[in-house]
């Protein structure tokens, strides 16, 4: 039996990210989530996640989006906000001090707020880029928590067998699996076998509904919506509902 985490990174983002994904899992096959500590919508994501408590809520660790918690973290910043991603897909050098205390004041505020955190993973996977990795192996340490293992895995933290990266095209034509392109029909087939493979799995999903923060802020906008309908009301959920081979879970399980 396959154990599957269909999760939507951004909770915390604004009040339309937030709905989205609580209609998504309150209605469809959406099983986690993972919270943004340093977003405008943190205290509205903490005030839904009270009514939701089996949604998985995890921790999305910060580092090219909106402004830090922390106050004394220069080499993290431009102009008082977080670097833009771009700065770190080249080679790059941060204080890795100021990085560790950072999240982990980001991992402090979701705990203060009265979730326990199930798993760790990051803003445009920043975790594992680097020397970022050392960092968050040391806090998945700390606070004994599994890490999505997506494009770099350490065998130091625990991690799902497998991590689906390609979700955020469910509402296209056609799949684009690095330099391999596939129609929807096809992934979707391939997916579906995986899911139900013995083995522990994450589907990483964006599900939002749309408003002014995420069309000011974000440069994926629309696939946010059409996964929030996937994952309610596609054939492909109701199957996934209803197969005895795969289970929804979170990462409490792992």
């Amino acid at each position: 039996m396959g154990k599957v985490i269909f999760n939507s990174d951004d909770f915390g983002y604004s009040y339309g990210v937030n709905y989205g994904i609580l209609d998504a899992y309150q209605r469809g096959i959406l099983t986690s989530t993972t919270l943004m500590a340093n977003m405008p919508g943190f205290e509205h994501a903490v005030k839904l996640k009270k009514e939701v408590p089996g949604l998985g809520v995890g921790v999305h660790l910060t580092l090219t989006c909106g402004k830090p918690l922390l106050e004394n973290v220069d080499s993290l910043t431009e102009g008082g906000r977080f670097r833009p991603l771009k700065f770190y897909q080249q080679a790059f050098a941060i204080d890795q001090d100021q990085l560790y205390q950072e999240w982990n004041a980001q991992i402090q505020k979701v705990y203060r707020a009265g979730i326990l955190p199930t798993h760790l993973d990051s803003h445009h996977h920043t975790h594992s880029f680097g020397s970022n990795q050392e960092v968050v192996i040391a806090l998945a340490q700390k606070y004994d928590l599994p890490v999505r293992g997506n494009f770099e895995r350490s065998e130091e933290v625990r991690h799902v067998d497998y991590f689906e990266p390609y979700f955020d095209d469910v509402g296209e034509k056609e799949v684009k699996k690095r330099q391999i392109s596939m129609s929807i029909e096809d992934y979707l087939k391939d997916l579906y076998k995986k899911l139900q493979k013995d083995q522990t799995m994450e589907v990483m999903c964006h599900t939002a509904y749309l408003d002014q923060e995420l069309l000011e802020g974000s440069s994926f906008i629309y696939p946010r919506m059409k996964q929030v309908e996937f994952l309610i009301h596609s054939p492909f959920a109701q199957k996934v509902k209803k197969d005895p081979l795969i289970e929804l879970t979170t990462y409490k399980t792992i």
